[in-house]
């Protein structure tokens, strides 16, 4: 769900200059109730936020004359009808303080998240942003954005023009059968100017991808690149593509990313480049947001020539089809279904050359756009395997001990 009070970027907004004031300087207390109206208006109650609700109250109702209940047999053990009195007394005592702390701990907790979102919504107008105050499900091609479920980004904050750059908090919840758990990060979305391989760069510093999901990928993915960047960095890329790897991290592109992204994790897919922490990366911090920013910027200036990139397999394709009749993608003249392509007849050439198609066209060829996963089925043959060996060793050292030691 996206709300239509999502702020709009401020027409004062200086481009090239990064203004944290928004998210330290005071607020009036009125300007908080004003936006608070304006969100709650864009935003009117969820089925779920009503059912939160009923439960509360049934539970409430539920407990409160328990304890009512205890306190007055209490007052009954030690003083008779006096003590009765007094435990109704104290029963309803107890119960006025539980609900007056219970919406004074809840409104303190609606304001200061008011607060936040006001913070980063005018931060956000101040740097030539929009900002979205929650993403259900967002359309976004990275790994982490497939997985599980009650998937959604918060406090997203996103600019378009030159390029899209989308900053955000984003959560999901995976379950076992018996125990459910909410996985929590920070990312950065970034839009390239064409399609690229699918390569996972797993920072060494931070140890987030190490364990759960790099760990998916086949080892013969795993490039090893020159100078320090193995000592940052994991580089996965699709078998096949170690060249174009090669050609896209360069000598001063690694440099970039060590300086400015060692603890961050990297995937790039299709036409995205992802940031990932393990950490909420849209706060009211303006160092982190100067870090992102600095980041992002540093990155990108360096990045002109992945816009340069084709794949040479889809070129061997348009040149080698597979279509019936072997009709060629150009459109060479009388193919059924396809506009006639001007073309000069080349000398001492037996075929006119069709125009176009001197380079590859943008893109990725199939075996590029992701790279392969581990088969899970080689996991759990490994922990049975595990399994079976440590169960039966004893039995089997046993078994040896008897028939050859005596």
């Amino acid at each position: 769900m996206i709300p239509s009070s999502a702020a709009s970027p401020s027409p004062a907004s200086a481009p090239g200059f990064f203004d944290a004031r928004p998210l330290v300087e005071p607020v009036h207390p009125a300007e908080v109730d004003a936006f608070a109206r304006a969100h709650r208006a864009a935003n009117p109650t969820s089925g779920a936020q009503i059912v939160g609700w009923v439960f509360a109250i049934v539970g409430l109702l539920c407990i409160v004359p328990v304890i009512g209940i205890m306190l007055m047999g209490l007052g009954y053990a030690i003083g008779r009808g006096t003590g009765v009195a007094v435990g109704l007394v104290l029963a309803v005592l107890l119960t006025a303080g539980l609900l007056v702390g219970g919406i004074v701990l809840v409104r303190r907790a609606n304001r200061t998240r008011t607060l936040a979102r006001l913070r980063l919504s005018r931060f956000a107008g101040a740097n030539a942003m929009t900002y979205i105050d929650r993403i259900d499900a967002p359309p976004l091609p990275g790994m982490i954005f497939s997985i599980g479920s009650s998937r959604m980004s918060t406090d997203v904050l996103r600019g378009v023009e030159p390029r899209f750059v989308e900053f955000g908090n984003y959560q999901y919840t995976t379950s076992n059968g018996k125990q459910t758990q909410t996985h929590r990060w920070g990312y950065v979305a970034v839009k390239l100017d064409v399609p690229l391989p699918n390569i996972v760069l797993d920072a060494l510093g931070n140890n987030t991808l190490g364990s759960t999901l790099a760990l998916a990928f086949s080892r013969d993915q795993r490039l090893s690149l020159e100078g320090d960047f193995d000592r940052y960095f994991s580089l996965y890329c699709p078998a096949g593509y170690e060249a174009d790897a090669l050609y896209l991290f360069t000598p001063d592109v690694m440099a970039r990313f060590i300086d400015h992204a060692a603890q961050l994790d990297v995937e790039i897919v299709d036409d995205w480049l992802f940031l990932y922490a393990r950490r909420e990366v849209s706060t009211l911090d303006p160092a982190t947001w100067a870090w992102l920013f600095g980041a992002v910027g540093a990155l990108l200036s360096k990045l002109d020539q992945w816009a340069r990139w084709r794949d040479d397999r889809l070129r061997l394709a348009a040149q080698h089809p597979t279509s019936p009749g072997g009709a060629l993608p150009g459109g060479a003249p009388g193919t059924p279904g396809m506009p006639a392509v001007p073309s000069s007849a080349a000398p001492g050439l037996p075929f006119a050359a069709p125009a176009g198609l001197l380079t590859p066209p943008p893109g990725v060829a199939p075996p590029g756009r992701r790279l392969r996963r581990r088969s899970p089925w080689l996991i759990v043959g490994i922990v049975l395997g595990v399994v079976f060996i440590v169960t039966t060793a004893p039995f089997a050292l046993g078994i040896f001990a008897f028939l050859f030691l005596g």
